[in-house]
């Protein structure tokens, strides 16, 4: 008789097989076996909220083989995910078995090593957790089965309300009414370039260097030395920050000149040389929401994109558990990882200690561990083709993530110089400019500086940091240009799918398993749109915040979704139970509901006019107020015309978002926004299918 191993992907299923041998049977369910049908709220509100949880439409034959598996079996083990998800996959597994000799086992990665200790200690299915994630379940079923009917009285059919995702759309939405808000304010910021009047011999000044100076050198003479460039600086821009004494702020253009003018005539010369020795620590490993965000700064992955990477990276038994808020790192993996460093890279590059990380989110799992590649010595590879590129990009970060974390800091002389300019009559003027010099790379060795490369998606460039002159106090410089520059102060930054997430998990709404979905549904229900990578919100997702956060003002509000995650973590830890939780909050929220829905007063959705008469309405003979105007609306497939009529006029065009540039192939169509069928924006030509000229890069003028 074979063992059996139940897990949830065959990626996971053929890991596994590679190292078990033939005494095992691994099979996997694909996914769920058991959820709530869609068709109703599947949540019993006269019973104690318990939910109706039904056999996946599909998996009859999934489940008519497990069980045929498990009663030849001799051992029988489920081995889903270590999260909520996987625990109540294992629950629903073993509902189905029915079989006293189902076990649990639980690894944060899929090695041999790993695996084997896990079948040594089987366990129980976690109960805590299985009731977290039935509460998060009903929580979410009974916000957005409930809440979303109201929407369709009172804004527009066809719209649902999330418990998290409104939340979401609401600081995409109040990001946006900031940026309307704002008023520019002038502002001019003043460089000067300047050169040495007279160079000095480089030995002559290594005399003239103070003892302190030659102190801090010495303490790095045990570090070896980063090839370099002669310092052959002589050039180099500075910065008016002071006038007499006083920040400069300069907020106008006669303010400008009268500096500008006395800047032309003055004499500079160095006022101020300070130096010292820093040192910077390597970053942490990577947690679920550090690794979305670096990908999307590095590759411009959208965090869903992200997620599968790492999933099938998981699977493949490259990398540990990807859904994690813990920086915490086993101590075989710290051994390996510290004795990688110091044979590959030397023993100054070892700390004396390993580093240990605080967690930031409170309620960590500290059970798990960050994410790391299973074995620091393990070249990449995968054996799905279609994954291999993606796969070896995420594979290459988190790589160096790890081992930098546990290398020597980075050593930096760090140089400010102040220049002073002055006439007889002039006030007196402080330009700055400041660097950084790397004498020693420590960490850097593996992830170098980054310089971005001004292009979102394009490869990321990894420079030096630039020298400065070696000038000292009193030295006399001599003005080439004076360069005035004209800004003005920007409204905050749209959020992009990094800073999203990071606003997320810094209010504490939403974990790590939450992210993704949760972003993907915002745009699928086309509450926000993505444009060069930000978020920008759309009329409906303005209707609708609104709507919601005037008239659920405790359900939608920021602590309050906090608080409901803390809450399902006390239910995860056993130290609340779900129904009383579910019970606390729905009481009132019921109520909330029906005053909402016989008092609240209905929103219209704001509706771009594009200034043209309705042709339908002509044709049938309306004037005046009668005939309507052609308006832009967002249905269920994005943006569309329509009559501002409807529905007593049915007249419909279709919309073609043009970026205002003609086709680069044709020259005859325009560029458009569309969008795969998947969601995908790309840019195509107007006159598609005779001309197919496509991007996923948005076009340049020039």
């Amino acid at each position: 008789m074979k063992n059996l191993i139940i897990v949830e992907s065959p990626t996971k299923a053929r890991t596994l097989n590679r190292f078990l041998g033939k005494d095992y049977d691994v099979q996997a369910t694909m996914g769920h076996i058991k959820d709530l049908p869609k068709s109703k709220l599947s949540v019993d509100l006269e019973k104690n909220y318990e939910p109706d949880y039904q056999v996946v439409k599909g998996k009859s034959k999934t489940i008519k083989s497990i069980k045929d598996s498990s009663s030849k079996a001799e051992n029988i083990f489920i081995a889903t995910d270590p999260d909520r998800e996987g625990e109540a996959i294992a629950a629903h597994v073993k509902e189905i078995v029915g079989n006293g000799k189902t076990k649990r086992i639980v690894f944060h990665e899929i090695t041999k090593s790993a695996v084997e200790h896990a079948i040594a200690n089987p366990g129980k299915v976690n109960v805590d957790l299985v009731d977290a994630q039935i509460a998060r379940r009903v929580l979410d079923r009974l916000v957005g089965y409930k809440a979303s009917p109201i929407l369709w009285k009172k804004v527009r059919r066809g719209l649902s309300a999330g418990r998290v995702q409104t939340v979401a759309v609401r600081l995409i939405v109040e990001r946006e009414r900031e940026i309307e808000a704002f008023k520019p304010e002038e502002y001019w910021e003043i460089f000067v370039e300047v050169t040495r009047k007279g160079s000095i011999p480089k030995q002559v000044r290594a005399s003239q260097s103070t003892k302190s100076e030659r102190d801090d050198k010495a303490g790095i003479d045990s570090l070896p030395a980063l090839s370099k460039k002669d310092n052959a600086v002589e050039k180099f821009t500075i910065q008016l920050v002071k006038i007499d004494g006083k920040k400069a702020d300069i907020g106008s253009e006669s303010q400008a000149k009268a500096a500008v003018g006395d800047l032309e005539k003055a004499d500079y010369k160095v006022s101020e040389v300070k130096k010292r020795q820093i040192s910077k620590n390597p970053y942490p490993p990577f947690t679920t929401s550090t690794l979305t965000q670096t990908a999307s700064r590095f590759y411009g992955w959208s965090a869903k994109k992200t997620m599968t990477v790492a999933q099938r990276l998981y699977e493949e038994g490259l990398i540990t558990y990807h859904r994690t808020d813990s920086t915490n790192i086993a101590k075989p993996a710290m051994d390996a990882v510290r004795k990688f460093i110091e044979v590959k890279y030397g023993s100054n590059y070892l700390p004396e200690k390993p580093r240990f990380y605080k967690t930031r989110s409170k309620l960590a799992q500290e059970a798990h561990e960050a994410i790391r590649p299973t074995d620091v010595n393990q070249e990449f590879k995968m054996t799905k083709k279609s994954f291999v590129k993606d796969g070896e990009r995420l594979y290459d970060i988190i790589w160096k993530r790890f081992v930098a974390c546990q290398m020597s800091k980075a050593v930096y002389d760090s140089t400010t110089i102040d220049v002073l300019a002055k006439t007889e009559k002039s006030p007196e003027y402080i330009l700055r400019v400041s660097g950084q010099i790397m004498k020693f790379d420590g960490w850097r060795k593996v992830i170098p500086p980054r310089k971005a490369s001004g292009q979102k998606g394009s490869p990321a460039r990894w420079d030096e940091e630039p020298q400065l002159p070696d000038v000292e106090k009193d030295d006399e410089l001599k003005k080439l240009k004076v360069d005035p520059q004209q800004k003005f102060t920007q409204p905050p930054a749209r959020y992009n799918e990094a800073s999203l997430i990071k606003t997320l998990e810094k209010m504490g709404i939403g974990r790590p398993s939450t992210y993704a979905p949760t972003i993907s549904t915002i745009q699928s229900r086309n509450y926000v749109e993505k444009n060069e990578g930000r978020f920008f919100a759309t009329p409906i997702g303005f209707a609708v915040s609104d709507f919601l956060v005037k008239n659920f003002e405790n359900t939608f509000d920021y602590d309050f979704t906090a608080e409901m995650e803390d809450h399902l973590d006390e239910v995860a830890k056993g130290e609340t139970d779900w129904h009383k939780m579910i019970d606390n909050f729905y009481k009132p929220f019921s109520k909330k509901l029906d005053d909402v829905e016989e008092n609240a007063k209905r929103v219209a959705i704001e509706t771009e006019k594009l200034g043209k008469k309705c042709p339908t309405c002509n044709k049938e003979g309306r004037t005046g107020d009668a005939q309507g105007e052609l308006v832009v609306r967002t249905g269920r497939f994005g943006k569309f015309i329509s009559c501002s009529n409807f529905p007593d006029c049915k007249h419909t065009e279709k919309y073609m978002d043009k970026i205002g540039m003609k086709c680069p192939e044709c020259g005859n169509g325009d560029v458009i926004v569309k969008k795969t069928r998947r969601g995908r924006q790309f840019y195509g030509c107007s006159n598609y299918p005779k001309c197919e000229f496509a991007s996923w890069k948005k076009p340049q003028k020039d």
